[in-house]
């Protein structure tokens, strides 16, 4: 069993280093009771992730982060999943919220992360007040309590 997680960056920076991207994954995974899965976490520009968001949620204009989760045979499969998050536009949200640019990309982590894990929450009100969203508050709280991010 294993948490296998690989971060590309395909020449975008980041406030967050990939290995810190790792260590996010898998502690929310293990949270999360997962002890064996496969997750690429690829950072994109707003060119990309604006693609990515109209050819696979049918959204014009570029979005925080985008989660691919697929779908597992039996419960003893590998959760497998991709995650496409976008560092300038979680700096953009981060300055509108008062948050650091790492806290916030390590938001988008775990929230990606609990959307390949099957997890969703309403679009519009009650977002932040979902049974997802508090879970990955909780979490995110946690995981820049134990580390800067």
């Amino acid at each position: 069993m294993s948490l296998d997680v690989d971060v590309s960056t395909v020449g975008t920076r980041t406030a967050l280093a990939k290995s810190r991207i790792v260590g996010i994954v898998q502690a929310t995974l293990r949270s999360e009771k997962v002890r064996n899965a496969l997750v690429s976490v690829t950072l994109v520009d707003k060119r990309t992730i604006a693609r990515l968001n109209k050819e696979h949620v049918g959204h014009a204009g570029p979005t925080d982060v985008i989660s691919f989760g697929f779908t597992r045979t039996s419960p003893k499969d590998p959760v497998i999943g991709d995650i496409y998050i976008c560092p300038a536009v979680a700096a953009e949200n981060a300055r509108a919220h008062g948050q650091s640019v790492r806290r916030e990309l390590a938001r988008l982590v775990v929230h990606g992360t609990l959307h390949v894990l099957g997890h969703d929450h309403p679009v519009g009100d009650g977002r932040e007040s979902s049974p997802m969203w508090r879970r990955q508050e909780r979490l995110v709280a946690r995981l820049t309590r134990a580390s800067s991010a």
